[in-house]
């Protein structure tokens, strides 16, 4: 196998893909310490439920201008190098929160830092493994990536729990730190040192000109579908476990139900299979009838979850599953639909809308539920009804648009 630069596994190999998505996972571990321990951090820091939301949705606000100049510097310049400053200041960010956090305004300096290191690990990641693959190889290697990063989405609230159990809030953060510096010494010795050949002209335009992308309607309708997703699961994400304490508290938690992370943690794992399958499937019976199949499952259980925190724990513990299940479904179909209907002369612009415009949405979702818990009065019945209800109307004007957008395409 011929090396690169200094790598040793050749772009596009087994091995390759593997360590990158490795890398991510490592990465992604510690994105989700903050929400699995929020409840503690409401009360240790005198949070509202809005200044939570905003702790939660920052780091989506910081990653959205970040990702579009991160991404579409790698049709310029090594994918390595940028690959490089965004775990590092994963790393940073992780650890500045164990040891230097104290409060609202120093939590929101280090989570919008954090936001800025995924946006350069993320979808960078992503198009290192897509650049040297084509068709289903591609296919499946997006699978993979977003299998990877669901399984430390979902390990990240139980790795929480634990770290935090044994040596408290600073422990579990300090764990992140370390993890996200390991996927930095993982992409250093793997990752090609120079740009891979690529047959025809350079990349075209302005580095941050985006209307060629605009103009590609075939990909924009994933792009909006991805949006609203996004939007819908850093809601739940950000919010499930405190929902399901305040749950448990309300009505009391049967003796052999777990904590609420590692609830979150099974419902995060059942998701990964469903993203993985779903891709599958959208193979077999085309990805926009299991786009419309998700999207329409998460509309319905977006409304009736927050309604049974007043009803059962189990009940509301089964909803968050499913919940989360519906929302996996159609992920990974519609990351792999804006790859393959990218030009490929623009494919790191257009991956870079794809999640700018995500994670906008993912911004929005967290920040929506705080808002809508706080004008209902906190944790009651009500509250937590709206609160995840009102995605239900995100997602559905999201699916509308999606369709609208390839029909047109």
């Amino acid at each position: 196998m011929r090396a690169i630069g200094r790598a040793t596994l050749a772009p596009g190999s087994r091995g390759f893909v593997a360590a990158i998505v490795v890398a991510q996972v490592l990465t992604q571990i510690g994105a989700f310490t903050l929400p699995a321990l929020l409840p503690a951090y409401i009360e240790r820091w005198g949070l509202s439920k809005t200044e939570a939301g905003w702790l939660v949705g920052v780091f989506f606000a910081a990653y959205v201008p970040a990702v579009p100049v991160l991404l579409a510097l790698t049709d310029r310049v090594p994918v390595r190098r940028v690959y490089l400053i965004g775990t590092g200041l994963t790393a940073l960010s992780h650890l500045g929160f164990a040891f230097l956090a104290d409060g609202f305004w120093s939590g929101m300096l280090m989570r919008a830092l954090a936001g800025v290191g995924w946006a350069g690990a993320y979808m960078v990641g992503l198009k290192a493994l897509a650049d040297p693959l084509e068709g289903a190889a591609q296919s499946r290697a997006v699978s993979w990536h977003a299998a990877g990063v669901g399984i430390a989405g979902a390990a990240s609230f139980a790795a929480a729990s634990l770290f935090d159990a044994v040596g408290g809030p600073t422990a579990a953060f300090a764990f992140g730190g370390v993890a996200a510096a390991a996927a930095f010494a993982i992409a250093a010795a793997v990752m090609p040192r120079t740009l891979p050949p690529r047959p025809g002209v350079a990349p075209r335009g302005a580095l941050l000109d985006f209307r060629p992308v605009f103009r590609n309607r075939r990909a924009m309708a994933w792009i909006v579908g991805y949006t609203v997703h996004t939007w819908e699961m850093a809601a739940l994400r950000g919010w499930a476990v405190a929902f399901l304490a305040a749950t448990m508290a309300r009505l009391g938690a049967p003796g052999w139900m777990p904590s609420p992370a590692v609830l979150f943690t099974a419902a995060g794992l059942a998701g990964v299979a469903v993203s993985v399958t779903g891709n599958e499937t959208a193979q077999k019976y085309g990805r926009a009838r299991v786009v419309l199949w998700a999207m329409t499952a998460a509309a319905a259980l977006s409304l009736a979850t927050g309604w049974t925190t007043g009803v059962s724990v189990a009940l509301a513990a089964a909803a968050v599953v499913f919940w989360n299940v519906a929302i996996y479904l159609d992920s990974s179909a519609l990351t792999a639909g804006t790859v393959q209907a990218a030009d490929k002369q623009l494919r790191g612009a257009t991956m870079g809308l794809h999640s700018m415009a995500g994670y906008a949405g993912g911004f929005l979702g967290p920040l929506g539920v705080g808002f809508f818990l706080e004008l209902a009065g906190g944790d009651g019945v009500l509250g937590r009804g709206l609160a995840f209800g009102h995605l239900a109307v995100v997602t559905l004007v999201g699916l509308q648009a999606l369709r609208w957008l390839s029909r047109d395409g």
